[in-house]
């Protein structure tokens, strides 16, 4: 019995994989709502609460924007099914991402957080 326990772990801990910024994953917007404030906020606080951003850009104006991204996937139902997986597979998830832009003080002037829905599918399952 702790052998059949031990591999279902195993199975769930193998079809999970999260990409991105770490600090997200616990996230949500409502989360991130207390930790960012616009116009009082700055880039150093954003910096040492989320790392460094995945991405940065810059508008025509010259403000700086750095965006954040984090997706979790799982394996669907159908990647265990065996010779059916021979054909593709199917994950699902969520994806997060932040984006801060900051005025020319370095404070934040606006940001967004969003919350998504994501599907990866291969082979016959790719629609």
């Amino acid at each position: 019995m702790k052998k059949v326990a031990v591999l279902a772990v195993v199975l769930v801990l193998a079809g999970c994989a999260g990409t991105g910024n770490e600090s997200l994953r616990s996230e949500s917007e409502s989360t991130v709502s207390t930790k960012i404030v616009e116009g009082k906020t700055t880039k150093e606080q954003i910096r040492a609460t989320f790392g460094s951003p995945e991405k940065t850009e810059f508008t025509d104006g010259g403000l700086e924007i750095w965006r954040y991204e984090f997706t979790k996937v799982h394996a669907d139902a159908v990647d265990y099914i065996p010779v059916v997986n021979w054909f593709g597979s199917s994950h699902s998830g969520k994806k997060k991402e932040l984006v801060v832009m900051f005025d020319s003080s370095n404070m934040v002037k606006r940001y967004s957080m969003s919350v998504s829905n994501v599907a990866q599918k291969t082979g016959i399952f790719n629609n």
